[in-house]
């Protein structure tokens, strides 16, 4: 354990806190029988004095007892986070697609303070009472055994009570935990899509529907609350019930002549001192009942390994020319077959165009190439070397990837289009922007490249904020740019333009565009067609154009849609 120093440290500290704290008691006695002897004022001032001291010092070691132990389970805390955080970015795509934001978010917050509690405030108690049960009891011991034995039978029912109920708290706070997870995920993913929600006007659908899952969590934290309620009646009885046969023996053993009254006291001052000890034993059990709950949801998400990470033999590759290779490739997804027998050489340096139906598999074969998802069947290679034996490091840093679905980090222009350069380059920035035509809006926007774009990028249009990722990836200057259906939120002349500037990117660099729009992948040096998993067809635009195939038919058919498009325009002009 890295923090057994700490630990340890906390643990003496405490032990001589609560030896330090049976003193306290003795005093007392001290003082009390003196008083019933006649001792002066002097005298009683410095059994007084003798108490602040002891008092002073047990704040004292109390102080550094809980700096050691909360500051080592703070840490641990502050590790447990970050390797939670670390451990999620390992995860491969398929892990996200299969859980929620909102339930991963839950863990990290909830559940993680959860298991802080348990080892900061419930190992601190935890150890602190016992010690100071144990020490009390001694010193009880040394005043009167047939009342400590009777003290003994009835202190440790209150202990009980706790532990009794403890795996009830167990089972019932784990549907707590379980359905705070649920409440995270719908508002996560609520405020994620509030667009879609005030564009179909289902804000009171949403909030009824909130409502009942946040009804269902108080529920269930109701079953929490009245199993924890029942204890503290039980608590105040044992107690009482103490205070009752202290009162009956310890009064009998003062009147048989068998202890002193200020004997008496004293055991009443060590009673009083295990008071709290049983108690918060009992609530030790339950802060750990609660941490385990909350540490096994925790090892559910550590249990998951990364299906994508760096083979044993997987080798660095600094350089990289971008020749690219698909020999027999397979894919499935959940056992669903998405790609088939795959064959294909993109030679470094040119340019692939891939089109095709929806649903043909076009997004999941460029996604293998940065190793997104990894083959089921063949092999991708790069410059020869299979990706899956290349660093994933290496790999992903000379691939600049432009998805469907554009995310953009709440965060200024400037830093969106720089995330992933390893410094804030002001001259790569403006060149990359120019590159994908959007220059000319951020001269209009307020602050410019410091302009802040918002949570995904809210500020900006569909087509704002795809050039904005485009600029990410040229940005980089990768030797393989993958531009995934990345220019359908801009209109035909925009796309126009930024292919013709990307055309001179791309004379250095190896480039796969997807796209429905022909008119994006015409020049490209090879097309392939995709269909059902299969490459059905490939070429240039004009081989493919006189084959009369799929290709031709989506080529006819944008032409008519275009033809129809400036039909309905012209009698409005």
């Amino acid at each position: 354990m890295r923090y057994r120093r700490e630990y340890a440290t906390g643990f003496l500290l405490s032990i001589a806190a609560a030896l330090l704290l049976m003193v306290n008691p003795i005093l007392v006695r001290q003082a009390v029988d003196g008083i019933g002897r006649g001792i002066s004022t002097r005298q009683l001032g410095l059994y007084a004095l003798g108490l602040i001291a002891i008092h002073t010092g047990v704040v004292i070691l109390r102080y550094f007892w809980r700096m050691s132990i909360f500051s080592a389970a703070r840490r641990i805390e502050y590790e447990i986070r970050n390797d939670y955080f670390a451990h999620l970015q390992r995860m491969h795509l398929g892990f996200f697609h299969r859980t929620r934001t909102g339930d991963l978010m839950a863990r990290a917050v909830n559940d993680l303070s959860t298991v802080q509690r348990f080892l900061g405030p419930g190992l601190m108690h935890g150890f602190s009472t016992t010690i100071t049960f144990a020490i009390a009891v001694g010193f009880m011991l040394t005043v009167d055994v047939r009342l400590t034995l009777v003290m003994l039978f009835i202190l440790p029912l209150v202990s009980l009570s706790f532990i009794a109920l403890a795996p009830r708290i167990h089972a019932q706070f784990e549907r707590v935990q379980d359905q705070f997870s649920t409440i995270s995920a719908k508002a996560q993913e609520n405020f994620s899509g509030i667009r879609v929600v005030k564009a179909f006007a289902q804000e009171p659908h949403e909030i009824q529907a909130f409502a009942g899952l946040n009804r269902e969590y108080i529920r269930r934290n109701m079953g929490v609350i009245k199993t924890s309620g029942a204890l503290w009646p039980l608590i105040d009885f044992f107690l009482g019930l103490a205070a009752v046969m202290l009162l009956w023996q310890g009064g009998q053993a003062v009147i048989a002549g068998r202890i002193t009254i200020g004997q008496f006291v004293q055991f009443t001052a060590y009673l009083g001192l295990l008071a709290w000890p049983m108690i918060a034993l009992g609530w030790v059990v339950n802060l750990m009942q609660r941490g385990l709950a909350s540490m096994k949801r925790l090892d559910e998400i550590f249990a998951h390994k990364p299906k994508i990470a760096d083979h044993p033999d997987a080798r660095p590759m600094r350089t990289m020319r971008g020749d690219i290779e698909f020999r027999n490739v397979s894919f499935a997804y959940n056992g669903a077959p998405v790609l088939r027998d795959i064959t294909l050489h993109i030679p470094g340096g040119s340019t692939l165009a891939v089109v095709g139906p929806t649903g043909s598999g076009k997004s999941t074969l460029v996604g293998l190439i940065p190793r997104q998802f990894d083959v089921t069947g063949g092999e991708v290679l790069i410059d020869g070397v299979d990706v899956r034996r290349i660093a994933l490091d290496d790999l992903r840093r000379h691939v600049g990837f432009v998805p469907q679905d554009t995310f953009l980090f709440s965060d200024t222009l400037g830093e969106n289009i720089a995330y992933g350069l390893e410094t804030v380059d002001s001259a790569r920035i403006t060149a990359a922007a120019e590159v994908s035509a959007l220059v000319s809006d951020v001269a209009d926007f307020p602050k410019g490249y410091e302009t802040i774009v918002g949570e995904r990028g809210v500020t900006l249009s569909g087509g704002q904020k795809q050039r904005t990722a485009i600029a990410r990836a040229v940005a980089r200057d990768p030797r393989i740019l993958i531009l995934d259906d990345a220019l359908s939120s801009v209109d035909t002349h925009t796309e126009e333009e930024i292919l013709t500037r990307l055309r001179g990117v791309m004379q250095t660099r190896t480039a796969i565009l997807i796209s429905h729009r022909i008119s994006t992948v015409r020049h490209a040096d090879q097309i392939v067609v995709l269909d059902d998993g299969r490459i059905v067809e490939r070429g240039t635009h004009d081989e493919l154009l006189q084959r009369g195939g799929l290709y031709a038919a989506l080529y006819q058919k944008q032409l008519l849609e275009q033809e129809l498009e400036e039909a309905e325009v012209a009698p409005e002009a």
